[in-house]
């Protein structure tokens, strides 16, 4: 790997690790108020490739965020999840994990949902022939769209054993993970995640499963 220059935006040059040829990956610096320096990352390739992170430069503790949403204004917090947070959200049964391919991204909690919605509905139309499992998938998506419309109460937790991840509002309760609750996050393959489900669907590197 070379490196193109030193300063808050620069380049540096690797293999792709799919058709090892040669691939750019590009850094660039920046400071999100009220949480501190960050680091973008993004490279792709032609033959497909394609890695996006977000590095946390200022906080590097296993950490864990935990916002109670109950209302609009709190659709509007910060949501940081780097490719090494795990997000789960208790009241839906749902846990999103890391993988392989998994992408980091900065948005806010509205955006956080809508991006599970569009999962749960995509689950929910490969089980259009199966009753149980389609109507499961519809009281998920009413969930999420009330949450989303600030009319129903949701959990949102964020936890990442390397501290890239956050959620960035006064209302949201931060806490450092022991070493013991950080070795059992996972750190490879995706899994949307629900008590006794049977929904299942592989949709870019994630498994989404709803009861």
């Amino acid at each position: 790997m070379t490196v193109e220059s030193l300063q808050n935006a620069f380049i540096t040059r690797t293999q792709c690790p799919l058709c090892h040829k040669e691939i750019l990956i590009n850094w660039e610096r920046d400071d999100i108020p009220y949480f501190g320096d960050v680091m973008y990352i993004t490279a792709c390739c032609d033959c497909s490739f394609r890695f996006t992170d977000t590095i946390i430069l200022s906080q590097k503790e296993p950490v864990r965020y935990e916002l109670i949403i109950e209302g609009p204004e709190d659709l509007y917090a910060k949501f940081v999840r780097s490719t090494s947070g795990t997000i789960k959200v208790p009241e839906l049964g749902i846990m999103v994990e890391p993988g392989s391919i998994s992408e980091s991204y900065i948005t806010n909690i509205e955006g956080l949902l809508d991006r599970i919605l569009g999962v749960v509905v995509t689950a929910t139309k490969w089980v259009a022939e199966e009753p149980e499992k389609y109507e499961r998938g519809l009281q998920l998506q009413e969930m999420i769209q009330q949450a989303i419309d600030g009319k129903q109460k949701l959990t949102i937790i964020v936890e990442d054993p390397l501290g890239n991840s956050a959620i960035i509002s006064e209302k949201a309760v931060c806490c450092k993970l022991t070493p013991e609750e950080a070795r059992t996050l996972k750190t490879g393959m995706i899994v949307f995640d629900a008590e006794s489900s049977e929904i299942e669907i592989d949709s870019y590197d994630e498994h989404m499963i709803g009861n």
